[in-house]
């Protein structure tokens, strides 16, 4: 059965379902298109379905003409129905993994997907897992709901993980320059995998088992998660001290070895950072691990909102302001520069602590109009009138979009969480980092 499938993709006649039109899937399913295979992509949102369907991207980083191009030669089809599997050779599902009000992983898309994918199984298909996950998630949630229906993965069908290593906004690294782990059941299980993948990627990184995929994309995260925390906590230390923490860090990068330069920030935010390592703390119990580097660095992360919040009170009660009653302009809603992604932004978390001090808040994000929260906002506009109406202007998402010479001349007080007004000069007295 693998010398069939493997010609199929190696002809690229293999059709490749997508499950999940989101940050990860969408960008696969334009590659694999770009690659000559035809793709159906599968979502339970009806507005994302309809926007592929018209040839329109879900993603705003991620526009252009090549949906429009896909779908006028039949090569794009999109469904919230999942019996648009059946038609497919592989199944690659990338659905969120989020954590629970418990903090505790939450597999209820990945379960989903996957009974969607069981539904249509049949001998020689291929199902790739890319969500992130706990270690053994593949083995030991997935392979079961497949194997219900009587067909053995690596005998039958193939089965894999491949995590994903999607950055969305970032434009240094193609998706198809990131070397691709691939974890199969068996080693024809990977052998197929990796060769699906190859179609795509430059470099495939097999290894032995999905596990070690699942624990080496929980490694990567939790480097930085820690790595990021450490220099949050030196911020708060540094600013104790009278010292610039970003002109430290940038001393300490001029050593060529031995050091990764890390960014302080208001707080973690997008899917990964703040949410995975906590799957592996999660599994960490099965053994009887306590994993303290991991809990340590997710309390100094969430910790931050609550800093800038503190940084901002003191700036305005030094220049005889209070924060309840203040105008706070929140620049920037989403988690990171030049996206619309507000998966745990830390700028939800700082408006709503603006908001319990008393601050009348407003917010401007050029990539998102419209906060759908309690009380919903609107973005304002982004003028000199309304930087000028602001008691102060808090920036946390460095937008390439925002002029610092800009915001900074026409603002009162600016409370800048990015050092994203490194090079101002003019109207530096009126800046605080934080």
């Amino acid at each position: 059965m693998k010398q069939r499938l493997l010609e199929e993709i190696a002809s690229g006649k293999a059709a490749v379902a997508v499950v999940g039109a989101g940050y990860v899937g969408i960008p696969l399913a334009r590659h694999f298109l770009d690659a000559g295979h035809p793709v159906i992509v599968h979502d339970t949102d009806p507005a994302k379905v309809d926007a592929l369907r018209a040839g329109v991207s879900p993603l705003r980083h991620l526009s252009g003409d090549w949906a429009a191009k896909a779908v006028a030669a039949g090569n794009l089809t999109a469904s919230a129905d999942p019996a648009c599997l059946a038609d497919a050779d592989a199944v690659i599902v990338c659905v969120p993994t989020p954590l629970t009000a418990h903090r505790e992983p939450d597999l209820s898309c990945v379960r989903a997907a996957v009974a969607a994918a069981a539904a249509v199984l049949r001998p020689d298909m291929l199902v790739v897992l890319e969500s992130t996950t706990w270690p053994g998630t593949t083995e030991e949630v997935v392979r079961p709901l497949l194997e219900a229906g009587g067909l053995r993965a690596g005998a039958d069908f193939f089965l894999a993980f491949s995590p994903e290593r999607e950055d969305p906004g970032n434009t240094r690294h193609a998706l198809p320059d990131i070397p691709k782990v691939v974890g199969g059941v068996t080693a024809d299980c990977t052998e197929t995998a990796a060769a699906l993948y190859g179609r795509v990627f430059r470099t495939v990184v097999p290894v032995s088992r999905p596990a070690a995929a699942e624990m080496a994309k929980l490694l990567e995260n939790v480097f930085r998660s820690v790595n990021i925390a450490l220099v949050n906590e030196l911020k708060m230390l540094c600013d104790r001290m009278g010292l610039d923490v970003w002109e430290v860090i940038a001393a300490a990068a001029t050593k060529p070895f031995g050091f990764m330069p890390f960014q302080p920030g208001p707080g973690l935010g997008g899917h990964c950072i703040p949410i995975d390592p906590f799957y592996l703390t999660w599994k960490a119990r099965e053994y009887g691990f306590t994993t303290r580097f991991i809990e340590l660095s997710g309390e100094i992360n969430t910790s931050m909102p609550q800093y800038v919040v503190t940084r901002t009170m003191e700036a305005l009660n030094e220049r005889g302001k209070t924060l309840k009653g203040a105008r706070v302009l929140v620049l920037g809603a989403a988690y990171k520069a030049d996206v619309d992604d507000l998966r745990e932004s830390p700028a939800l978390r700082i408006l709503e602590l603006l908001r319990g001090h008393g601050a009348e808040v407003s917010y401007n994000d050029p990539h998102i109009p419209r906060l759908a929260g309690s009380p919903p906002m609107e973005s304002s506009p982004l003028t000199a009138e309304t930087l000028a109406a602001a008691d102060c202007v808090l920036l946390t998402t460095a937008h390439t979009a925002y002029d610092p010479a800009f915001i900074v001349r026409h603002s009162p007080l600016v409370v800048d969480t990015r050092n994203f007004t490194r090079d101002i000069q003019e109207g530096r007295e009126k800046i605080v980092k934080a």
